[in-house]
Order: structure tokens, then C-alpha cells, then sequence
């Protein structure tokens, strides 16, 4: 958890907004660092945790989530966390094994019900603990959304399964979703099919948006990237506030700048 974005948010893990639909995207950089932010935030304030890391192992999450200081394992068992490891599961569809959560790699055509049914499943269990812990609202995180591009689905079925996520997690059930997309150079030719509609139909859904990109200068060692927040208020059409900011990330961390005030950068 990075005390410095809490700070830019205005929210920490004793009060933030519910019903938040969270956007995290990149480009020619790398916002993970974001995903596991939420990640340890989110489970620091006592919500019931379901985790779709369809890109890395959970080994990966739970070695960053302990620098951050928190135990995904100990999550995991007290039934805080729910944890999909997408490539397991893809191994197991691929093996022809029996599951039914990741179908869409045998029929991308067919869309993402069985993996909304996981994620329903998974949001509607009993918020108490096998300790007797009462969990809070639930949260819904994706790392990343757009690789499923490359599983052969379509951009219209993965806005459809944000959209029926978002109705359930954020709308019926006042928990929280965020979500990691990765986008194409802004030159790549993917009007009809790729990353970057993805990205534009999840911002319209949205109602925080985090924008991680490099330094238009190129690399620096001192700053990381600059990242954009945009915020929409509920029930607004249109973001009323927009701020840019340059980061660095550290080892259990990360320092914030408001862009401009950073000697690293002219």
C-alpha cells in the first residue's frame, strides 16, 4: 500500500469510497505496481478479495503482497481472498482437464459467462471468516483484462463481462472493481479489435481512471513514468478533474510528484 496515493485519492483503508469502478491502464510502461497497491490495500481494510491474476502466479502476488506487508496466504485461508490463478487454470483447459471457469479458451466465441459465474460466486460467499472475521463490501481485481485479447475473445464480450461485473460487485452488491488493461502504441492499427478500444469503452464505464505511460523525454533513472488520474463524479458523463503526476517505485513503495515539481525532470 503506497501512503502517498492514498494522500492523492483521498481515501485509506479505514475510509474510502464504495461502489468504485477502478480503471488501471498503461503504456510503454508498467502500472502493476497499482494492482498490488489495491491489492494490499484492499485486504489491509478488511474486504472479502476476489483476484482474477490471469498473468502472473499467486508465488508472484504473495512475494510483493509480503514487502507491502501483507499475507496473501493468510488471506487465502481465512477465505479473505479468493484467488484465480489464470495460468494454472489455462493449463488445466488446454490438459483437458475438468474446469468450466476458463471455457472460453476452448470456445472464445461462446464469451465470458463461466468466468462471471466464478466471479459472482465468489463475491456472494458469506462475508465471515472461518475465525468468525466479518468481512467487508467485496472487491473484484483483474490483472490484466486485455490479455484476453490474445485468447481470441472480442473486445465487445470482455466490455459485456466488465459491464455484468460492475452491475453485481459495484451497483447491487456497493463493493469495489479494479481493473488492469495494457495498451498499443498509440500508432498501432487496432481501430476494429485491440487494447486500445478496450481501454476507451472501460473509461466510459469507469469512474476513477489511472493512466501509467514513460517520460515523453525517454528514460530517466530518478522518475519511472507519469501517471494521469482522471475522476468522474457518480452519475456524471464527463471526468470533471484531471491532475498528472510523475512516480518512481521502490522496493516496498512508491514516490508520488505532482508533475513539475520533480528536479529529475524538466
Amino acid at each position: 500500500m503506497f501512503p502517498e496515493l492514498n494522500s492523492i485519492l483521498s481515501s485509506t483503508p479505514d475510509s474510502f469510497k464504495s461502489s468504485d469502478f477502478i480503471l488501471v491502464s498503461d503504456r510503454r510502461a508498467d502500472a502493476s505496481f497499482l494492482i498490488h497497491h489495491y491489492l494490499s490495500f484492499y485486504l489491509r481494510a478488511g474486504c472479502k478479495v476476489c483476484f482474477l491474476g490471469l498473468v502472473q502466479s499467486f508465488s508472484h502476488y504473495s512475494a510483493v503482497g509480503q514487502r507491502l506487508g501483507v499475507s496473501l496466504t493468510q488471506a487465502r485461508e481465512k477465505g479473505q481472498l479468493v484467488f484465480l490463478e489464470g495460468l494454472k487454470e489455462s493449463t488445466g483447459v488446454i490438459l483437458q482437464e475438468e474446469t468450466q471457469t476458463l471455457s472460453y479458451l476452448r470456445s472464445p466465441g461462446a464469451g465470458l459467462e463461466g468466468l462471471f459465474r466464478f466471479v459472482e460466486r465468489s463475491v456472494r460467499q458469506s462475508g465471515n471468516g472461518d475465525a468468525g472475521e466479518s468481512w467487508g463490501p467485496p472487491v473484484l481485481l483483474i490483472d490484466d483484462l486485455s490479455v484476453l485479447l490474445s485468447l481470441g475473445v472480442s473486445v465487445g464480450a470482455i466490455l459485456d463481462f466488465a459491464l455484468y461485473c460492475q452491475a453485481t460487485v459495484c451497483s447491487e452488491l456497493q463493493g469495489n472493481m479494479v481493473i488492469l488493461v495494457r495498451c498499443e502504441e498509440e500508432d498501432a492499427d487496432d481501430d476494429e479489435e485491440g487494447s486500445n478500444l478496450l481501454q476507451r469503452g472501460l473509461v466510459h464505464q469507469c469512474n476513477l481512471a489511472l493512466h501509467v505511460e514513460g517520460l515523453p523525454t525517454g528514460y530517466c533513472r530518478d522518475i519511472h513514468g507519469q501517471m494521469e488520474v482522471w475522476w468522474r463524479q457518480r452519475g456524471e458523463t464527463v471526468y470533471n478533474q484531471r491532475k498528472i503526476f510523475h512516480f518512481k517505485v521502490h522496493d516496498k513503495g512508491a514516490s508520488f510528484f505532482a508533475r513539475g515539481t520533480s528536479s529529475a525532470v524538466l
